[in-house]
């Protein structure tokens, strides 16, 4: 599903498989965090309102409150009435958080990789290839 529902949003997609061990919310959470965290949903971005990303996820209402709850305690959005919730400005990591975050996600590809049985040689094209 879109987040925002924007054509120009329509690469921002989430989705929660109900049989993954991870509880609902935190599959949520988790990918809006990425969403945020790699520019797909931007700083004053509107998130649907939890009734409606509810519906569309098949999920309780509850469910999705409690990742934009965990989301509004770590900063990355803010809720007011009357004007949704949306995606908060956050300052630059600093180095060591950038170096740690890289760390995370270098290790995350290279166990996926390898789990693909391809070689370093062919991760590294393929990342090549995705680089923006």
């Amino acid at each position: 599903m879109s987040i925002t529902g924007s054509p120009a949003r329509s690469d921002a997609t989430i989705s929660v498989d109900l049989a993954d061990p991870t509880p609902p919310y935190e599959q949520l959470r988790r990918q809006l965090v990425q969403l945020i965290e790699t520019g797909q949903l931007r700083a004053g971005e509107r998130l649907p309102p939890l009734r409606h990303l509810a519906r569309d996820l098949g999920l309780a209402v509850g469910t999705v409150n409690r990742a934009y709850r965990e989301l509004e305690t770590a900063g990355l959005i803010s809720t007011s009435r009357g004007g949704g919730t949306r995606v908060t400005a956050r300052p630059a990591p600093s180095t060591a958080e950038r170096a740690k975050r890289l760390a995370d996600l270098a290790q995350s590809y290279a166990v996926g990789a390898a789990a693909l049985g391809v070689t370093s040689t062919e991760a590294h094209e393929a990342l090549a290839n995705a680089w923006p």
